[in-house]
């Protein structure tokens, strides 16, 4: 039996324990816990038979499908379990697993929430017309993604090829993307799903979303400038989605809970509740190792429980394993900006990393997204890293 040591100002201590799915040599992966430096083996601590089984399993699914009472009762027991001797061969430490794709992904919606960066490519791509389209504070813009692309941490992201036509150009041309770009977003997983037919209601967001992780959704700028009208992105998006590898439970997040920045005009009756599921999280973004941005997700205007009402409105199913993010994330200041559409205007205001005067991303670039958040007694919670590496086009 062993003692987990926690370092001080962990941001994996007990108000955060979240869940994976790791592996070590020699043996399949399995759900864990992360309790500061340490992976602690979850089949092991609760067990592997009966209602437990799910603790063996190589996503997150089986157990997220079992609902809100057991994902209640397992934090109770693993908060208890960790405050005393834990069984040495249920511990590993967190530099010796391989993590792998927590969750195995059903579907994916990917949402336009941030009102700064929707203002933000207003302005860029319609000089001459109002930043916001009419609808956008009516509903939670979307669009549907391709969960099969959906990577975890550490995945190196292949430039993409496409179509793609500059504004000087007089036909379209085929080759990889000239800017290939980043979106740093807040994902939520669906532990419950519904039925078709049915509805979510902006109330019933905890009754259904298992917990958060980190999404980069990579952007092809040039390809998708060109397909969007009139249907939106398809190839510009669905190469690849990256993912955090730990999911961060949302009883962990209740101390980062704030009201919304204020939504005027107030949204119709089905996207109003009784509390808001504002996040107080803070990004940063890393480029080669420097930091250029730090989005606040505080800012975002629509809440994840609105994306979730507004996806199912239309009596469209949840299902165990669905991801859904909030779009990219950017406050008020420059340094605030979640993309590099945005950070360099276009491409027309570089910014320095690493002595060098960068707009869009090069071949063997390596972006790194990491966030936390307020946790209970006045510590921080956090959501570890989802990093990606840029290869050339195929």
């Amino acid at each position: 039996m062993s003692v987990i040591e926690i370092p001080d100002g962990s941001p994996f201590g007990v108000g955060n324990l979240p869940y994976g799915i790791f592996s070590v040599a020699g043996a399949r992966p399995r759900v864990g816990t992360r309790l500061g430096d340490t992976v602690i083996d979850l089949s092991v601590v609760l067990g592997d038979t009966g209602e437990d089984a799910a603790f063996a399993a190589s996503s997150l699914n089986a157990f997220m499908a079992q609902g809100p009472a057991r994902w209640a009762e397992v934090r109770e027991q693993v908060t208890a379990l960790v405050g005393g001797d834990v069984p040495a061969d249920a511990l590993h430490p967190v530099r010796d697993v391989q993590l792998h794709l927590p969750v195995e992904i059903a579907d994916y919606v990917d949402f336009y929430a941030s009102e700064h960066h929707a203002s933000n490519l207003g302005r860029l791509f319609r000089p001459d017309a109002e930043p916001l389209l009419p609808n956008w504070k009516h509903l939670p813009v979307a669009y549907h993604g391709r969960a099969g692309t959906v990577v975890v941490s550490g995945t190196d992201v292949v430039r993409p090829c496409g179509q793609r036509k500059a504004p000087d150009e007089q036909s379209p041309s085929y080759g990889p993307s000239r800017r290939l770009d980043i979106e740093a977003e807040l994902g939520f997983v669906v532990g419950v799903g519904s039925a078709l037919g049915d509805r979510i209601g902006v109330d019933e967001f905890a009754e259904h979303v298992f917990g958060a992780v980190l999404v980069n959704d990579w952007s092809a700028r040039d390809i998708q400038a060109w397909e969007y009208v009139p249907l939106g992105p398809n190839l510009g998006k669905s190469f690849a989605t990256s993912i955090s590898p730990w999911v961060v439970p949302l009883a962990a997040l209740q101390a980062a809970r704030v009201p919304l920045p204020g939504q005027d005009p107030q949204p119709l009756e089905y996207l109003r509740g009784r509390r808001d599921w504002g996040l107080d999280i803070e990004f940063v973004v890393e480029w080669n190792g420097e930091e250029v941005s730090r989005p606040p997700y505080k800012d975002m205007y629509w809440s994840p429980a609105q994306m979730l009402a507004h996806m199912t409105v239309n009596g469209a199913s949840a299902r165990t394993g669905d991801l859904f993010a909030s779009g990219t994330i950017s406050g008020p200041g420059k340094h605030q900006r979640g993309a590099f559409i945005e950070l360099t205007w276009g491409g027309r205001e570089p910014v320095t990393v690493k002595g060098e005067e960068r707009t869009f991303l090069l071949d063997g670039d390596r972006v790194t997204l990491s966030a936390t958040a307020p946790g209970p007694d006045g510590t921080r919670i956090g959501f570890g890293e989802v990093t990606g590496t840029i290869r050339p086009a195929r």
